[in-house]
């Protein structure tokens, strides 16, 4: 492929999927770009004025991804506001079992299923701005108001919070009580924590920006590369 060509591939793909190469001349370290913006979509096309993430698109290159042997690390970029909670919850199972490395950077926010994406890679930065929004699993639709109902809802929660607690320092009884907090929302239950309160309550690794991210993602590229010529 001349380099024309591939350019121009590269730019349709951020055009289309949010997604790109990251080639590092010194390094020689491949790095797939993957962004999660907006609002995760499930099962149902938003409206075509709503940003969106698409979970058949994502899929697709996870897989890719796992099987090239060109691709050395993944980099996760979050800004999101949550949304269907079977498709964010498939995602951050998909990145989660990719054998190499991983580092996600939570920017404007990663809220409601962005926390088990941002948690999903082997190692995360939330910048100091950025938030993470945690409450409990809300469904909309006709809901039957039933006990077979209300314990689906906490089988969900239960999946949610037992993958952050074993993908991060958080710890399951602390989330649930984030969750379920009532002091900090005027018209909801839940917890905002920004930047440092991410780090401090286990969720996030640390405090950092893009070139953080890029500089530990090469740092745990070059571990495994090593550990495997070993």
């Amino acid at each position: 492929m001349s380099d024309t060509n591939q350019n121009q591939e590269e730019m349709d793909n951020i055009k289309e999927y949010g997604q790109t190469v990251l080639n590092n001349g010194n390094t020689d370290h491949q790095i797939h770009l993957l962004n999660i913006i907006g609002e995760i979509e499930g099962h149902e096309c938003l409206p075509s004025t709503t940003k969106t993430t698409k979970y058949e698109h994502v899929l697709p290159q996870l897989a890719v991804i796992e099987d090239s042997d060109k691709i050395d690390g993944i980099l996760l970029m979050l800004n999101t506001v949550g949304g269907d909670v079977e498709s964010g919850l498939a995602i951050a199972e998909m990145v989660a079992s990719i054998h190499k490395p991983s580092v996600s950077l939570v920017l404007g926010g990663s809220h409601s299923i962005g926390v088990p994406l941002a948690v999903s890679t082997d190692y995360s930065f939330i910048v100091p701005s950025g938030t993470m929004v945690i409450h409990p699993v809300r469904m909309s639709g006709t809901v039957i108001g039933a006990k077979q109902t209300y314990d689906y809802f906490k089988q969900m929660q239960d999946r949610i919070l037992k993958f952050i607690e074993s993908h991060s320092g958080a710890k399951q009884n602390r989330m649930e009580e984030l969750m379920m907090n009532t002091d900090m929302m005027s018209k909801d239950l839940g917890t905002i924590l920004v930047g440092e309160e991410a780090v401090k309550e286990g969720l996030i690794n640390e405090v950092g920006g893009i070139h953080d991210a890029v500089n530990k993602l090469h740092e745990l590229i070059a571990q495994r590369k090593n550990d495997s010529d070993k």
